[in-house]
């Protein structure tokens, strides 16, 4: 569903540096749910190659996986082909704006890393978001839970040490991502109640491979972050250059420790967690 990037060409790679993260986080989500976790019906919404509809298939009892862009789907579907027919998964290709599933259906929806694909405006107080955030509540029944994984603007500007490299796509995606102080306001207003941020700094999206400096000399590493996509051919070519001159200079892994160093405190993910009211 992204509005920038191209995850038909991004698919064949995604999954190589992006494992799911913050597993242990939804399931404790989850776990508060009315409903007990293996009897519940979750909506994975944008579930990409299906990362996370793979962990956590098991756990209850039926996941919806949809996603608008038909390659990721076809790769989530590829993941999955052993629990096609089981009854314990359905797919469909579709909007977040229009979900295909009947009102108050399911039990819990997590939402991992989607919102910053959703075309919106901030300063009409994110009507894209209000829309999405609508048909949550709609599908979502009474008492059931929502969990966002997504990044605050603290976190984009300081908890990724290759971003400096690109400092002007920084702002564009603080520009196209609703800080989680926003999230709990429209969630507040689609019908949810009070919403609980959790935080933890151990959680590293890329896993091992964020650690490895010379991974931004690979495409397929790149892909890993949807923040290369919002930087121009000339910003691309102008970090890259940069890298080669530090690695040159032996100093590309220190530039990594140092921009990295605030990572430890302030984490890159923050899920957000509410009850439907």
């Amino acid at each position: 569903m992204s509005s920038y990037e191209n995850y038909s060409k991004t698919s064949a790679s995604y999954d190589t540096t992006r494992p799911p993260q913050g597993l242990e986080v939804i399931r404790a989500v989850l776990s508060t749910n009315t409903v007990p976790l293996e009897a519940q019906m979750l909506l994975d919404a944008g579930c990409g190659t299906g990362q996370y509809t793979a962990a956590l298939i098991k756990d209850v009892a039926q996941i919806t996986a949809v996603d608008l862009n038909e390659a990721m789907l076809g790769a989530a579907k590829e993941k999955l082909r052993a629990e096609t027919g089981s009854g314990r998964l359905v797919f469909h290709q579709a909007s977040l704006e229009a979900l295909p599933i009947d009102s108050q259906s399911v039990d819990a929806i997590m939402v991992n890393q989607v919102l910053h694909h959703v075309a919106d405006d901030p300063e009409k107080h994110w009507p894209g978001h209000q829309r999405v955030f609508a048909e949550f509540a709609r599908v979502l029944k009474p008492k059931g839970m929502i969990v966002i994984n997504s990044c605050s603007h603290a976190q984009l500007r300081s908890g990724f040490w290759f971003y400096q490299l690109i400092p002007n796509a920084i702002e564009h995606i603080c520009r196209r991502t609703c800080d989680p102080t926003v999230i709990a306001e429209l969630l507040q207003a689609a019908g949810f109640g009070q919403t609980k941020h959790t935080v933890d700094a151990k959680i590293v999206m890329q896993d091992a491979s964020y650690f490895s400096a010379e991974g931004v000399f690979d495409p397929n590493w790149r892909n890993g972050d949807s923040i290369w996509a919002l930087a121009t051919p000339d910003e691309l070519k102008t970090a890259l250059k940069e890298a080669a001159r530090l690695a040159e200079a032996g100093e590309l892994d220190s530039f990594m420790r140092h921009h990295d160093a605030k990572r430890q405190s302030i984490g890159q993910l923050t899920f957000s967690s509410a009850q439907k009211l």
